[in-house]
């Protein structure tokens, strides 16, 4: 464990406050000061690491977001966590499920790839998924997700309430099979995958995270990947070049209007310890 990640757990492990009483808004203020407090001191001890996370944070995000806790305290907590193609999503949602198992944490992570349009028919049409993006489809455009039903149930998660979501089928076929798997409601919800950060449901969410990493590296993942899925070069490369040009075009644009930017090529145990550290700082509260 990083030597510093390991100091600020034992330090916290011992420091216990009493808990404010969240049904006023004079103690909502007390625990917004003190999770300000923690959560700079995360962001101070990251820039020190040599396994750094946060690449970058908006000035003022801690004020709005915790402004947000003081007055409207019963919805739930609504995370994007966005980035282009192979920048590390999927391996990040891994780590943080499972440090959700470990540690029993009320975190709900909702795939935002199963509201992609259903495109069966126009696969059929055109023979199979290779053969439609070569016709020119925008496989990874806005109007190829269904936005609009995704904000409904995100709204519906931040009030409580569980949710059957789509299934879209990863096996070529295009299926999207319609209210398929349930998603129950947490304290905190992060939807992952490109489309979260889009221009119709971007403004719901508390905090926008947009994972960085350089293209090269991207490529490299990109085709390792292709490889491991038994999928012929030529057109693994002409995937690339179609996501590549997507995600200049629908992802990079959006990067600007996200809170925290995170390193893709992040350390992923550190990562981990700082997840649980700050699991530690919102429930290490004396009674």
């Amino acid at each position: 464990m990083d030597i510093l990640v390991k100091n600020l757990l034992e330090t916290q492990t011992k420091e216990k406050i009493q808990k404010p009483n969240c049904q006023t808004r004079s103690g909502r203020s007390l625990l917004a000061f003190y999770l300000q407090t923690k959560f700079k001191q995360i962001i101070n001890h990251d820039k020190k690491s040599e396994k750094q996370v946060i690449i970058d944070y908006k000035k003022g995000f801690l004020d709005d977001f915790t402004n947000r806790l003081i007055n409207r305290p019963d919805d739930k907590i609504l995370i994007a966590l966005s980035g282009e193609s192979a920048s590390g999503k999927s391996t990040i949602c891994k780590q943080i499920t499972r440090c959700i198992e470990e540690l029993n944490l009320p975190v709900t992570i909702l795939t935002a790839d199963n509201y992609f349009n259903d495109i069966s028919e126009l696969i059929k049409i055109h023979g199979n998924f290779d053969l439609l993006r070569d016709s020119g489809y925008d496989v990874d455009s806005p109007n190829n997700f269904y936005l609009d039903l995704l904000r409904e149930d995100i709204l519906k998660l931040q009030k409580g309430l569980d949710v059957l979501t789509p299934e879209y089928l990863v096996n070529g076929t295009g299926i999207s099979k319609p209210k398929s798997i349930p998603v129950k409601s947490n304290k905190i919800i992060i939807v992952e995958g490109m489309c979260s950060i889009y221009e119709k449901v971007q403004d719901i969410f508390d905090i926008k995270i947009y994972i960085d990493l350089d293209e090269e590296e991207r490529k490299r993942r990109f085709l390792n990947r292709a490889i491991l899925r038994n999928q012929d070069n030529e057109n693994a490369l002409k995937h690339w070049n179609y996501i590549q040009t997507a995600g200049k075009k629908y992802v990079q644009p959006q990067k600007q209007n996200c809170e925290i930017i995170i390193n893709g090529e992040c350390d992923l145990n550190y990562f981990a310890h700082m997840v649980e550290y700050i699991n530690l700082i919102t429930n290490n509260f004396s009674e």
